[in-house]
């Protein structure tokens, strides 16, 4: 408790610290604030830069100190599995060598080598993957816009250091905490810090209170907080675990609620130590009674426990997934967080953007009109001035004006013009503007945006060359016009501009009004070539597709029909508004086009596929799309994303193709596949030894096996499954999503698990015509239910790895096999030769091999008909 209290003291005392240095910067004038932090408005220069960078290290929070080898070694080692062994060790070296009248290390030997041996095999699988991990996470970084010697670079976050001087717009992350300098309209996320739903405004200058709260302040940027609208520059207060956040020692995304996977692996846990807890009383009371050994009964009743348990999951699902994530890698899928490579699989609704995933993400600026649709080169000029002279982030939208204009020739207005402010775009108005002055002083007021939008803005018309007043009939012609185009695919942007501009310098939403709507801008985003036959692919693996856009309804149309998504059915981001949860749930039963939603009618629709049941994908790379991303079971984004969106995401695209997306879904069944498949051998194969054990304490006068005996057979058949993450998956298992089911585990034992009991006994039956059934026939008969309980464990892998008939229309891949193969050689040298007496076993005479082959064929083929059974009752296998 002392230390506790000791710990949680520096965690506070670091956090008052924290907020102590931020607050003192907080109140501090420009002058003054450059002098604290040795740096100017130019930023640091280089070899000041390095030498901050040696002294704060890199601008990484870490949770607690990474533990040395050493350390990490002991971890893997020390498990409960481990623990019993070294027990049993510590008794066998007592009575073998202590109080023996000849010591005998032999068996003390082998049971250290076999704690030496899986502790070694935990902690190599361990560092593999995490090694495995690291490298994936370098494929990917976010990036920030830092001034050094007066020069703009774009350097990764970890290089930023205190006295940095950063600009920010629309999408980034704030890398650290820092002190406003510049701002325009910056709104930024701090949820992670504060759990505000709302976005809060910040700016440069002194207009907090002394004792308002830190995360209150107006004028600091915390890190974990993301920049929703506007621009800003700041400077660098802080970094790593000096942070505010990181003086809480949390990580900035937290911890996520366990997915279905690892819920599912709880439960089938939970179930196999109810069944251990229930049995092991029963088998050490009736060994009591029945031997008279309680000692032994105990010990024996002990080792059963641990031999009921899975203690290799952990290395099998680490590797597993590691392996996963690697093989996705090589399809340009990366995996941020392991555990969700399994819910890529059991996804069966993707939710995705238009732009750059059905489309080519190559916008071309096609036309540029009047309000009467005739081509009009000076809306071309209008567009432009508003794109080019614009803060915040330049989106392709913008891009495609400004290409199109610089073909035109048009570069040289910009010198007449000079920007007085602007309002930034936002996700309810839709729409940006940008105030400009001529070399004259004449200011006017130029807005683009969503036709909607800028029409209910919009007072006035400029119609054959005279301003006329708007009315209904003119913004209806305007709507024909807009859909009209729409329909064609182009997506349309209407233009305007007014030129009673206050004499004011700072503007806002309220100064977009009356305006004069002269035109529009469409542009066209071909549909990708590969986009239908990878929606085609999806649809046959159980996906569906689901566009949510913020586009049009008539371009997102055209772009559906052209790529196969079925969009007979559609509704808009007003259609969504209106409808309640009840009405929302039934219509994404059939709707598979949202269009012009914003982002949080986007986040309503994925949680309205969540709660009819689905596992639902979100696939975007914008601003708008981080709260569906956060939302959806498994968030999906693109290495050119803007940040906030590749914080968010589980999984990151290197290439944006929805060809690469079904890779990755294969993938993920695959890996799911292969730990389906040793949970269901373990968990019935346990099963059904619960039931040996029992039936041998009763009719038996010595034990079934050895404590020492049972853990190296344990630990024997858990080597021999350590090939089965590289198995093969068949390709019918990957043809539909594939969800944790613990019912069909508890189904898979109890109908698998009686019979490996069935052919125990008859492999009693057999050792006690053979080597008899008194006290002195234990040792026979303990190696050769050692020798049958191993390889029928070893080659009843190959059985249940697939619903197919094995070794002929479904093989195993080659680390399997030499897995496999390897025990069961181990296993029948060991049986058949003088190192049984190692185990406390008496070899097996030759004449007990026949039945062995007798046994494990009846075994393989009684499998293979109950499988039959299986399938034709549950409809499925694994």
């Amino acid at each position: 408790m002392r230390f506790l209290k000791k710990g949680g003291t520096q965690l506070q005392q670091r956090k008052n610290d924290s907020e102590k240095t931020l607050r003192a910067y907080a109140f501090l004038e420009p002058p003054a604030l450059y002098a604290a932090l040795s740096s100017s408005p130019a930023g640091l220069d280089a070899e000041q830069a390095e030498k901050r960078r040696e002294r704060y290290g890199r601008n990484v929070i870490s949770s607690g100190k990474s533990r040395r080898a050493p350390r990490r070694l002991l971890a893997a080692a020390v498990n409960p599995f481990n623990l019993v062994l070294f027990v049993i060790a510590v008794i066998t070296f007592f009575t073998d060598v202590i109080y023996a009248l000849r010591p005998d290390y032999l068996t003390v030997s082998i049971i250290l080598s076999l704690i030496a041996l899986s502790g070694l095999t935990a902690f190599i699988q361990g560092e593999r993957s995490n090694a495995a991990a690291e490298r994936l996470s370098k494929l990917i970084s976010n990036k920030a816009d830092v001034l050094r010697d007066g020069r703009l670079l774009v350097l990764a976050m970890d290089e930023i250091v205190p006295g940095d001087v950063v600009r920010l717009s629309s999408g980034d992350m704030i890398p650290a905490d820092l002190r406003f300098l510049s701002t325009k309209d910056a709104f930024v996320a701090q949820a992670a810090l504060t759990g505000e739903s709302y976005p809060v405004e910040k700016y440069a200058d002194i207009r907090s209170k002394r004792d308002d709260a830190l995360t209150d302040l107006k004028n600091i940027g915390f890190m974990g907080s993301n920049m929703v609208s506007g621009s800003a520059t700041g400077i660098v207060l802080a970094t790593n675990n000096e942070t505010y956040i990181g003086s809480m020692a949390k990580p900035l995304t937290g911890d996520r609620a366990k997915n279905s996977f690892e819920r599912g692996v709880d439960s089938v846990s939970g179930l196999l130590i109810r069944l251990m807890l229930v049995m092991v009383p029963v088998i050490l009371l009736i060994n009591g009674l029945t031997k008279g050994d309680w000692g032994g009964a105990l010990l024996f009743a002990v080792t059963i426990a641990v031999g009921l348990t899975p203690e290799m999951l952990p290395v099998i699902m680490t590797s597993t997934l590691a392996k996963g994530a690697v093989s996705m890698s090589k399809h340009q899928v990366i995996v941020k967080t392991l555990g969700a490579i399994q819910t890529f699989g059991e996804m069966d609704i993707l939710c995705t953007d238009k732009t750059g995933t059905l489309t080519e993400d190559r916008i071309v600026l096609e036309k540029y009109m009047n309000a009467a649709g005739e081509d009009d080169t000076r809306i071309l000029r209008h567009a432009y001035l508003n794109s080019h002279f614009q803060t915040g982030l330049k989106n392709l939208l913008d891009l495609a004006i400004i290409r199109r204009a610089a073909e035109n020739g048009l570069e040289d207005i910009l010198r007449a013009y000079t920007r007085v402010d602007e309002i930034p775009f936002d996700f309810s108005r839709r729409r940006m503007s940008v105030v400009l002055a001529d070399e004259n002083g004449k200011r006017q007021l130029v807005t683009k945006g969503a036709v909607d939008e800028m029409l209910a803005i919009c007072s006035f018309v400029e119609w054959n060359g005279r301003i006329l007043e708007m009315t209904e009939t003119l913004r209806r012609q305007l709507r024909i016009i807009d859909a009209r185009y729409g329909a064609d695919g182009l997506r349309m942007i209407a233009v305007a501009q007014k030129n009673e501009v206050p004499g004011i310098e700072v503007f806002g939403v309220s100064d977009e009004c009356d305006m004069v709507f002269i035109g529009f801008v469409g542009f066209l985003d071909p549909p990708k070539a590969s986009a239908e036959a990878a929606i085609s692919a999806l649809r046959e693996h159980g996906v569906r597709t689901v566009v949510l856009t913020g586009d049009s309804e008539g371009a997102a149309l055209k772009v559906c029909g052209r790529v196969g998504v079925d969009a007979a059915h559609y509704l808009s981001g007003k259609d969504v508004e209106a409808m309640d949860d009840p009405s929302l749930l039934e219509a994404v039963k059939t709707c598979n086009l949202f269009a012009k939603l914003s982002p949080s009618q986007k986040e309503r629709v994925v949680r309205a596929f969540q709660a009819n049941g689905h596992t639902v994908g979100y696939m975007g790379d914008g601003i708008n799309d981080a709260p569906p991303l956060r939302q959806a079971d498994v968030g999906i984004s693109v290495d050119s994303a803007v940040d906030i969106a590749k914080e968010t995401a589980d999984i990151i695209l290197l290439k944006k193709d929805l060809t690469v997306l079904e890779e990755g879904v294969l993938e993920g069944r695959r890996t799911f596949g292969n730990i389906v498949k040793y949970i269901k051998t373990a968990a019935s194969g346990n099963f059904g030894n619960m039931i040996s054990v029992i039936a041998a304490s009763v009719f038996l006068p010595f034990l079934p096996m050895l404590p020492v005996q049972i853990l190296t057979q344990n630990l024997l058949c858990d080597f021999s499954q350590m090939g089965i993450p590289f198995d093969r998956v068949d390709r019918e298992y990957l043809q539909k999503p594939r969800k944790w089911e613990t019912g069909s585990i508890k189904a898979f034992m109890a109908f698998m698990g009686p019979l490996s009991s069935v052919f125990d006994l008859l492999c009693f039956a057999v050792m006690r015509r053979i080597a008899g059934a008194g006290e002195a026939a234990a040792p026979a008969f303990q190696c050769g239910w050692f020798v049958f309980g191993t390889v029928s464990q070893v080659l009843v892998i190959h059985m249940i790895r697939t619903a197919r008939l094995p070794f002929i229309r479904s093989r195993a891949a080659g680390p399997l096999v030499v897995s496999t193969a390897l025990v069961a050689a181990v296993t029948l040298l060991t049986g058949f030769s003088a190192i049984a007496a190692g185990l406390d076993m008496a070899a097996l005479p030759l004449g007990f091999a026949p039945w062995l082959i007798l046994l494990l064929i009846g075994y393989c083929l009684s499998t293979q008909v109950l499988k039959r059974l299986y399938i034709r009752r549950f409809g499925e296998w694994l």
